[in-house]
């Protein structure tokens, strides 16, 4: 790392704060309240006690006052802006940060899914449900602020939450549950937008866009949680999306249903991504292990969006291939 920051419009690239300090040994409650504060930061640990947060005034904020916590405990610290010039990859250091908050999100989702079973026993608007949603809710709004590049399992929390909150509990009489589906010739010539850095269910969208709903649609990878669509351009698994999570269906049962394609080889195809996306084992394909295992390759090895998009098609246009036969 050097202490140079690279053009900000460059793509792809993220500046990066970097924390430095050391305590001493004792007392040992000293370094577990800098520990905390480097947790509500958002900030990941690199090594030893090298800690990162991708560069912003709120960064500098954080780290600053933990910095000088630190020095009023005895300790000292050194804090700068960098650049990564060799060795790990920005997006490497982005999924080290999803990976983070994906843990956050899936113990908040294991939380919900619980709570959805209990209201399906009771069938009864509890007081005690609705008050742990709304601490549940309270929780994600805190994980938001520290989810610097949108870790999937937000989508999927948010999702199961808003669920739980409209289901006889604060959903009026009649509300519809369901949106409706769409043509595919409403679909055709678009731009679909998702967040960079594609993983499980963004790579296994962009493959059913570009195979079976919008073969002529262009795709485009933003990096930011929020993105305001343009003209003509539908968003898919990221905030506020067109085509996202919804109750516990992934971005890519969510798509292959409100486009009504109907396929058996699709359908599972959509169990497998939905296993490997939620982790929750709800279809237990016996295939899904492997083929998680070499979306994590694909993703390790390559840094572009568009060389996951390839790989991507390759691995799914196979699997596809091996469901269509076997359903025969």
């Amino acid at each position: 790392m050097q202490n140079k920051l690279k053009n900000p419009n460059v793509p792809g690239n993220t500046h990066w704060l970097v924390l430095v300090h050391q305590l001493p040994a004792k007392p040992a409650y000293h370094r577990v309240k800098i520990w905390r504060l480097l947790q509500d930061a958002g900030a990941i640990n690199l090594k030893n006690s090298v800690y990162l947060l991708p560069l912003s005034d709120e960064a500098r904020a954080a780290f600053g006052n933990i910095l000088r916590e630190i020095e009023r405990h005895h300790g000292d610290g050194l804090l700068y802006e960098a650049e990564l010039v060799a060795g790990m990859r920005d997006d490497q250091l982005r999924a080290l940060f999803n990976a983070a908050r994906d843990a956050d999100y899936q113990v908040i989702t294991s939380e919900l899914r619980q709570l959805s079973q209990a209201w399906k026993r009771s069938r009864k608007p509890k007081g005690d449900l609705t008050a742990s949603l709304a601490k549940i809710n309270h929780r994600l709004s805190a994980l938001s602020r520290i989810d610097f590049f949108g870790a999937s399992g937000r989508t999927a929390a948010e999702a199961l939450l808003s669920r739980l909150e409209h289901r006889g509990i604060l959903r009026p009489p009649g509300t519809p549950t369901e949106t409706q589906p769409l043509s595919l010739s409403s679909l055709a010539g678009k731009t679909w937008v998702t967040r960079q850095d594609i993983h499980v269910d963004r790579i296994a969208c962009t493959w059913l866009i570009k195979r079976f709903v919008d073969p002529k649609g262009t795709l485009k990878f933003v990096p930011g949680k929020q993105y305001q669509p343009q003209p003509n351009e539908y968003r898919y698994d990221m905030q506020d999306a067109e085509f996202t999570h919804e109750g516990d269906n992934c971005s890519f049962e969510v798509l292959l249903r409100r486009t009504s394609i109907s396929d058996p080889a699709l359908k599972a195809i959509a169990e497998i991504v939905h296993d490997m996306d939620l982790k929750d084992g709800k279809f237990g394909h016996p295939e899904t292990t492997g083929i998680a295992h070499v979306i994590s390759g694909i993703c390790r090895t390559q840094a572009v969006d568009e060389a996951r998009v390839a790989r991507g098609k390759e691995l799914f246009d196979d699997i596809y291939e091996q469901f269509r036969r076997a359903k025969r």
